[in-house]
C-alpha cells in the first residue's frame, strides 16, 4: 500500500525500522528505481539521516586540530567503495562501529562515478542508507576524490575542462559531498627551471577552485578541500615543492575577490605508489618501493608551517599488510584505499563462476582497445574488470544473500585490520567533540509512492 512520505519518515524513526529490510528496499528504490522514484527515496534516505543523526559532515575542524597537536597521531582511511556499495558500505559501518571508529571518509573519484554508474546524489544515498542499516551515528564523511584536470583536454581548452570540474563539484556539494580533492597535479610542468614555475599553474587552478567551493559551501559547513603536489605515479615529492605550492597556493588565494578565503586542510603527496599497484605479467602486484621518510618530512612540514593536518597518502590499498602500520607513525593525516577492495569481490571463491567467466567475457569484448602492447592478458584483465562495475551492477546487487553475506564477512575484516593499523579506533569522541554538523533539511521532491515498511518483504 502506498504510504506519504511524511509517515515513512515517522516510521524510520524507530530503530528498528532503520536496522531492518525495509531500508534495503528503499535504498534499492534510490537506485534502481525509475527517475521520480529515486528522487523520492534519496530524499527520505536523507532525512531519515539527518533526523537519526547520520549527516553529511566535514573533517576540515578535526584535521586543523590535528595540525594544531590537539588530538593524537591516525590516519584517516579514505575508502572508494565503488563495487557492490550497499553491501561493502555497510561492511564499513558495522567494523567502525564495532571498534568506535569516527574518523572514516567514504570516497569516490571523478573517473569512478562514470565507469561505476554512481552519480553523486546516488553514492550519498547509499552510504547513508548503508550506516543508518548498521546503527551507526556521528558525522558522515563523503569525499569527491582526486576531481582532477585533464591535462591533455586542459591543454586544448582550459576553460570547457575547468567547467567540466566546477560542474562536478556543483553536483557533489549539492549531493553531500563536503569533502572535495581538488587534483590539479597534472599541470605541473617539470621542465619549467624555478619550482615556483612547475607549481604555478598547479596552485592557481588549485585556488580558484577553493574559491569555488567556498562561494557554495552551505551554511555552517567548512568544506574540507585537498590540494595535490604530486601526480601518484610521477615523481616523488619533496618538502620544496611543498613550499613552492603552499607559498603560492596562499598568494593565489589571497589575491581572489570576496575573500578572504579558508585554505585547505591537507596536501597529497607522492611517495613511491600507483593507483592499483604495478601489475605483473602473471598478474600479481609488484612490491612498492614506499618514501616514509619523505611522508613523514611533508606531513612535519604541512603541518607547522602551514596548519594543516598533514600530507595524504594515495595509492595504497595494494601494499602489504604490515605497512599500513607505518603512516600513524610517520603522521600522514589521510590513505586513500580502493583497489584491493574491488579485489577482494572479484576474486571471492564465493563468486559464482558463471558470473566470473561473464565479467572476463565483457572485458575481453568491450575493453580490447584498452590492451595495452606487452601486457597479458591477466595484466589486462586486471586493469580493465573495473569497467564492469557499472553495466553489472544489478547484478551484484542481485547476488544470493549468502554469496553477498560471505564477501562482506571478508571486507569487514579488513575494514577492521586497517582501522586498527592507521590507529583510527576510538576517534569516535575526539571526532564528535570537533565535527558537529548542522541540520540540514532538503526540499522535498515531488511526492511518489513510496512502499511503507510494512508492506515490504522481511529478511535479506
Amino acid at each position: 500500500m502506498p504510504n506519504a512520505p511524511e509517515a515513512t519518515l515517522r516510521r524510520f524513526q524507530s530503530p528498528a525500522v532503520r536496522q531492518s529490510a525495509a531500508l534495503d528496499d528503499l535504498v534499492r528504490q534510490a537506485v534502481f528505481g525509475a527517475p521520480e522514484e529515486r528522487e523520492q527515496a534519496r530524499w527520505l534516505i536523507w532525512e531519515i539521516g539527518q533526523q537519526a543523526g547520520v549527516r553529511a559532515a566535514s573533517i576540515h575542524e578535526l584535521y586543523l586540530a590535528r595540525g594544531r597537536g590537539e588530538v593524537p597521531p591516525f590516519t584517516t582511511p579514505a575508502m572508494n567503495i565503488r563495487v557492490l556499495s550497499y553491501d561493502s558500505a555497510r561492511a564499513v559501518f558495522r567494523a567502525a562501529k564495532r571498534l568506535d571508529v569516527g574518523a572514516l571518509i567514504c570516497e569516490i573519484a571523478r573517473s569512478e562515478i562514470g565507469y561505476t554508474e554512481q552519480r553523486p546524489a546516488e553514492y550519498v544515498a547509499v552510504m547513508t542508507a548503508a550506516a543508518l542499516r548498521e546503527g551507526f551515528t556521528g558525522p558522515l564523511f563523503i569525499q569527491g576524490d582526486h576531481v582532477q584536470v585533464n591535462a591533455k583536454k586542459y591543454a586544448v581548452d582550459p576553460e570547457t575542462e575547468l567547467q567540466a570540474i566546477r560542474t562536478l563539484i556543483d553536483e557533489e556539494l549539492h549531493a553531500g559531498f563536503y569533502n572535495i580533492d581538488v587534483d590539479t597535479s597534472t599541470l605541473v610542468d617539470l621542465s619549467q627551471a624555478t619550482l615556483d614555475a612547475q607549481q604555478r599553474v598547479n596552485y592557481e587552478r588549485a585556488a580558484d577552485l577553493t574559491k569555488f567551493i567556498r562561494d557554495r559551501e552551505p551554511e555552517g559547513v567548512t568544506v574540507s578541500v585537498g590540494a595535490e603536489i604530486g601526480e601518484v605515479g610521477g615523481k616523488n615529492s619533496d618538502v620544496h615543492e611543498l613550499t613552492a605550492f603552499m607559498d603560492g597556493y596562499g598568494r593565489a588565494l589571497a589575491r581572489l575577490e570576496g575573500g578572504p578565503y579558508t585554505g585547505i586542510s591537507k596536501i597529497s603527496v607522492q611517495t613511491g605508489t600507483s593507483h592499483g599497484g604495478v601489475v605483473l605479467p602473471d598478474g600479481s602486484i609488484a612490491k612498492v618501493q614506499l618514501d616514509l621518510d619523505a611522508l613523514k618530512a611533508l606531513s612535519a612540514d604541512a603541518r607547522s608551517k602551514y596548519g594543516l593536518g598533514g600530507a595524504v597518502q594515495h595509492g595504497a590499498s595494494t601494499l602489504p599488510p604490515d605497512a599500513f602500520g607505518h603512516f600513524p607513525k610517520c603522521e600522514a593525516i589521510e590513505i586513500h584505499l580502493a583497489t584491493n577492495f574491488q579485489n577482494i569481490v572479484f576474486d571471492h571463491p564465493q563468486l559464482p563462476a558463471d558470473l566470473r567467466r561473464e565479467l572476463q567475457e565483457w572485458v575481453q569484448a568491450e575493453c580490447k582497445d584498452e590492451w595495452k602492447k606487452g601486457d597479458t592478458e591477466e595484466q589486462f584483465y586486471y586493469k580493465s574488470r573495473k569497467k564492469t562495475i557499472g553495466p553489472f551492477k544489478r547484478r551484484l546487487w542481485d547476488l544470493a544473500a549468502d554469496v553477498r553475506a560471505a564477501i562482506a564477512g571478508d571486507l569487514e575484516k579488513t575494514f577492521a585490520f586497517l582501522f586498527e593499523q592507521l590507529r583510527v579506533t576510538g576517534t569516535r569522541a575526539v571526532t564528535d567533540r570537533y565535527v558537529k554538523p548542522p541540520l540540514q533539511s532538503h526540499a522535498q521532491p515531488r511526492p511518489v509512492a513510496v512502499a511503507a515498511p510494512d508492506d515490504l518483504e522481511a529478511g535479506e
